[in-house]
């Protein structure tokens, strides 16, 4: 059986260790901190001060207003409090805005809210992709009318590192006066996000996915720009988002997000590097088939997505376990299902699942901040044995 330290972490999409800076300060919060930020003492005004600088570091970093973030739960909160919170604010001045697009590859916080809007009567328009992961901007054009409220569409996709140009959506959406609310769970941290140069008018972020801890999130939404809360209970968050903020998490993503500042560009390189190893070794091997963009600069730096002609995602996943690698089958929130990647499915509609199924044979990798070079060269070897072993079998 393998040690701990033998196995090799590549699933940073689904979620990133804790960096020990961030450890060091959530345990320095617990012990000094830890007053309820609504509280007039002087716990709870320690506890204040660090909800505000925290919002105004994170502000920072994405250009925005410290009065425009707004600390959730989780990515998914903040996906599911735009897109509601946006529809119920518009259900209630009885508008005729009932049209929504989004795209057919989505994160299912967004692709489910959607699903649900659909089944009250609204009208949703999923865009198609081209087999790198692009959005149709042309269908995009041709879909946006005066009954469109807001178009949805992830920057950087969880699965195949795609990165949409979302300023040139938030172009078009202004040209409609419709607006835009972009998912950037995976982006944030890695490529640069600028919600002012970019246009956006809703941003949502998640902590764990930035070395920072489980259990916090942000929803950007910018000034001028109305939703209703979908839960009740306090006035935190600006009536939005009831309940003693997680100052503890929240402070934690600052401090990460402070250190991405610093980072960021060297690492993207970095990991850019290895991902173009892994392209230029895997390009040609027969029985494997990479996936979304061979453009370093319109993917998310560390991600890669191959799919195997024989073997299904979950055995491979479970054969490199054995080898001692940690990789991934599509979204981590969607890892108890046995269907096929709906991201895979869509990059190639015109294949039928007899001539090769790589949606269900498709896997996940994304290298990280802690991954050395190393570590990437035994991952890719033990992908070629293991499509080795599948080929000798075959034979």
């Amino acid at each position: 059986m393998l040690k701990e330290k033998q196995f090799i972490y590549c699933d940073n999409a689904a979620t990133t260790q804790t960096r020990q800076e961030v450890t060091k300060l959530l345990a320095e919060i617990d012990n000094e901190s830890f007053g309820n930020s609504s509280s007039l003492h002087h716990y709870g005004q320690k506890a204040k001060n660090l909800l505000e600088t925290s919002r105004e570091t994170i502000a920072k970093f994405i250009n925005a207003e410290p009065s425009e973030i707004y600390f959730t739960r989780s990515g998914t909160e903040a996906n599911n409090l735009a897109i509601l919170g946006l529809t119920d604010k518009v259900k209630s001045l009885n508008s005729n805005q009932k049209h929504i697009i989004t795209s057919s590859i989505e994160h299912s916080s967004v692709d489910l809210p959607m699903k649900k809007l659909e089944a009250e009567g609204w009208q949703i328009t999923r865009l198609n992709v081209d087999e790198e992961g692009f959005i149709d901007f042309e269908q995009l054009e041709r879909e946006v009318s005066e009954h469109t409220l807001l178009v949805s569409i992830i920057h950087g996709n969880n699965e195949i590192g795609t990165i949409q140009d979302i300023k040139r959506i938030a172009d078009l959406c202004k040209k409609h006066n419709v607006l835009f609310h972009s998912d950037t769970v995976q982006s944030i941290g890695k490529v640069p996000v600028d919600v002012k140069e970019q246009g956006v008018d809703f941003l949502s972020i998640s902590g764990h996915k930035v070395y920072a801890p489980k259990g916090v999130g942000v929803l950007y939404i910018k000034k001028g720009v109305s939703i209703s809360p979908l839960f009740w209970g306090g006035g935190q968050e600006g009536n939005l988002i009831p309940g003693t903020e997680n100052i503890p998490g929240i402070a934690g993503l600052a401090k990460a997000i402070d250190l991405r500042t610093e980072e960021m560009f060297s690492e993207a390189q970095r990991l850019k590097e290895i991902q173009q190893i892994f392209f230029d070794e895997l390009i040609g091997i027969s029985g494997i088939q990479l996936n979304g963009s061979r453009d370093l600069e319109k993917r998310i730096p560390g991600n890669i997505n191959l799919s195997f002609d024989e073997i299904k995602g979950d055995v491979a996943i479970l054969r490199l376990n054995l080898m001692g690698v940690c990789a991934s089958s599509g979204s981590a929130c969607s890892s108890g299902s046995i269907e096929p990647s709906k991201v895979i499915s869509a990059l190639y509609p015109n294949r039928l699942p007899e001539e090769c199924n790589w949606a269900a044979n498709s896997i996940r990798l994304s290298f990280g901040l802690f991954n050395t070079r190393e570590e990437a060269l035994f991952v890719l070897d033990s992908i070629k044995k293991l499509s080795l072993q599948f080929s000798s079998l075959k034979r």
